[in-house]
């Protein structure tokens, strides 16, 4: 039960990156408030909450509508995350983790962030929707649900505390500072990733 909350604490931390999402939000808000950026940041928090809540209670319907086994599920999932930890550990900005070059050039010129890019897809990306999805089938029994439920809302609210704090953080850490913690967090994302793709392959041929 333990090594269960702690790895998926992990993991979901990891994959939102709040420090490194608050690099990215400081950027786009630049010129902003700070009380336009605080509504900025609890709106895309709680939204994106209400995808992920969603994502975890109807998960494992959608992959029993599409006929797929949650060992399936893994591998393709531990996969997408070895691909997001490549991301992190190169300091590269992809779709995965955050916005296309065209997507960075439409939130610049709106003066609500919140909903897109922020919500969607920084928070509730690819990548968070499939930890959700990961967690959801790793999860047995009253309890374990309660407390990956908390998981998921410890870490929605330290995003939303960095993103309050996000221009004060890009100043402590600067560019250099933010990279390094997303290489770090990187590199245990990536053996994470390695692990779900080997239970999904044992629980695949048993």
């Amino acid at each position: 039960m333990l090594e269960l909350i702690v790895n998926n604490f992990v993991t979901f931390f990891v994959v939102i990156d709040p420090i490194g999402l608050a690099a990215i939000f400081a950027s786009l808000t630049r010129n902003e408030t700070q009380s336009h950026r605080d509504h900025m940041a609890f709106r895309g928090v709680l939204l994106s909450a209400i995808i992920l809540y969603l994502f975890y209670f109807a998960g494992d319907v959608m992959l029993r509508a599409l006929g797929i086994e949650i060992a399936a599920f893994r591998i393709g999932g531990g996969a997408l995350l070895f691909l997001l930890a490549i991301d992190m550990v190169f300091a590269r900005q992809s779709g995965l983790r955050s916005t296309t070059s065209e997507e960075q050039a439409e939130a610049e010129a709106r003066q609500d962030i919140s909903v897109f890019p922020l919500a969607f897809p920084l928070i509730a990306g690819p990548g968070a929707l499939t930890t959700v999805l990961l967690m959801t089938g790793g999860s047995h029994g009253a309890a374990a649900s309660g407390a990956l439920l908390g998981i998921m809302g410890v870490v929605l609210l330290i995003t939303w505390v960095m993103l309050v704090y996000a221009q004060k953080v890009y100043h402590l850490l600067g560019e250099t500072g933010t990279n390094m913690v997303s290489r770090v967090l990187g590199v245990v994302l990536a053996a994470l990733a390695v692990q779900y793709v080997v239970d999904g392959i044992r629980a695949a041929f048993p």
